[in-house]
């Protein structure tokens, strides 16, 4: 098994989890991540900087980096650039040019002719001859055809640039996606993954020069991304509207922004609000509160995943479900809605917990624990202890609400004198004191806990 994948966080949290789930399910997996380290925006960007494009390159790339091992995502085995990968790029396009495929200019710019690959327009199902509209050949390009696109582009003024046969010059975009997949991958590779809005043009213009170079399909399957969107617009930095992964990580645990991603069907577009990761939060808070109080029952009572326990439809169904979910094209949305209903179903073991159940309760538990962790954790989800991650939220939006936990622990004592001492009327303005402030509080068993109301 094979994949291929670019692209932002969204989509490097979603291949990482295809790979560690074709593993989970036995597959060998060679997982590529190619890194575009050289195109007109990088130069672009690098020139206003005053900045080497390679050098500008190379700190955004260890940037990205950073912030992939802050998801806590599987590395890819193999990271290409594409600045490492000219010579052979320049063979690809003489042995192009040789098939009649591609035609040198004059200038020094290399171009593919599409409609010599009879099938362009086949993965994204656009007709050839309606491309043509509304494309128009710019002024200083020697383009046969106005689909032409460009392999080579000849050396401009402050940029950087190779020696090949047809002058300086820099490889174009596709053409350094197709030579470092086929390089690494084989000449037909199993999965090619990316985001949506490369369907048209980049990735058909792949099929059409692999494919020509080849003569074999370029790729079994084709998987593609949803986008991210703010308030219904694509993230984009020319609208002003872009949340790096790195702002994400500085307000949100990496599980949060996890689970909200899996939330969504990986080819669904993510419309992003505040109250989406509020929402990931308050689930993934009740999730961890309720896996800590299970591992109390478990630890307490000696809870044995093989032992003598009850016999239900969610426990034995949970690898089940999530396996069959998981064919059905990574259905993470299906695998996350069965996690409310194993919570859910927990919740109420916990509840009806009695003397004369407390081992067959604990050996469930502990069953659904075991099932769970295995399950989840292909997702990357429910690796963080339990109660560390529930302090954690909790100093979170305590810090929200301007409140310190020694203060809610020192009224809860004053309560509890004021009940000792029968004066209700003083224990219940204590009550509705932290309740004006957004705490709330729980009697049960001589005990009184609290909350954040938040959080619910």
């Amino acid at each position: 098994m094979i994949i291929a994948t670019y692209g932002h966080a969204r989509q490097a949290i979603v291949y990482a989890m295809m790979v560690d789930y074709f593993r989970y399910r036995g597959y060998e997996v060679k997982y590529v991540r190619n890194y575009t380290d050289v195109d007109d925006k990088i130069i672009k960007r690098a020139n206003e900087l005053g900045k080497n494009a390679l050098e500008f390159s190379k700190e955004q790339i260890e940037e990205t980096e950073i912030d992939m091992n802050g998801l806590h995502i599987t590395e890819a085995d193999i990271k290409t650039k594409a600045s490492e990968y000219i010579e052979k790029m320049i063979k690809f396009i003489e042995k192009l040019i040789e098939k009649g495929y591609a035609y040198p200019t004059e200038s020094g710019d290399v171009y593919y002719r599409v409609r010599k690959f009879k099938t362009y327009g086949k993965l994204s199902n656009r007709n050839i001859d309606e491309l043509v509209n509304g494309v128009r050949i710019e002024v200083g390009e020697e383009k046969e055809d106005p689909l032409d696109f460009a392999l080579w582009k000849s050396a401009k003024p402050n940029e950087i640039s190779w020696h090949s046969p047809w002058g300086d010059g820099r490889p174009g975009w596709h053409i350094e996606c197709s030579c470092m997949a086929m390089d690494t991958l084989g000449e037909t590779i199993d999965i090619h993954g990316g985001g949506k809005d490369l369907i048209f043009p980049h990735h058909e213009n792949e099929i059409a020069q692999s494919e020509a170079y080849t003569g074999k399909e370029f790729a079994h399957y084709w998987s593609h991304c949803g986008l991210i969107k703010i308030n219904g617009e694509k993230m984009s930095k020319s609208l002003g509207n872009s949340l790096t992964i790195r702002d994400a990580l500085k307000l949100y645990n990496y599980e949060i922004i996890k689970f909200l991603f899996f939330s969504k069907h990986y080819t669904s577009d993510i419309d992003i609000t505040d109250a989406d990761y509020l929402l990931a939060e308050r689930h993934m808070y009740y999730f961890y509160n309720t896996i800590a109080k299970m591992q109390k029952i478990i630890n307490l009572y000696n809870g044995n995943a093989e032992g003598p326990r009850e016999n239900n439809d969610i426990v034995d169904a949970i690898k089940e479900k999530f396996i069959e979910a998981m064919d059905d094209d990574f259905n993470t949305s299906v695998v996350m809605a069965n996690l409310h209903n194993i919570i859910k179903y927990v919740n109420n073991l916990i509840k009806n917990l009695k003397e004369n159940n407390k081992e067959q309760t604990a050996n469930t538990l502990a069953k659904i624990w075991k099932e769970m962790s295995e399950v989840y954790g292909v997702l990357g989800l429910f690796k963080q202890e339990p109660e560390e991650f529930v302090k954690e939220l909790r100093t979170k939006y305590l810090e929200k609400l301007n409140i310190k936990e020694e203060y809610i622990e020192e009224k809860i004592k004053e309560r509890k004198t004021a009940k000792e001492n029968k004066n209700y009327e003083l224990a219940d303005t204590i009550r509705k004191e932290l309740t004006e402030k957004g705490i709330i509080l729980s009697d049960a068993n001589n005990e009184t806990t609290w909350d954040i109301e938040m959080l619910y």
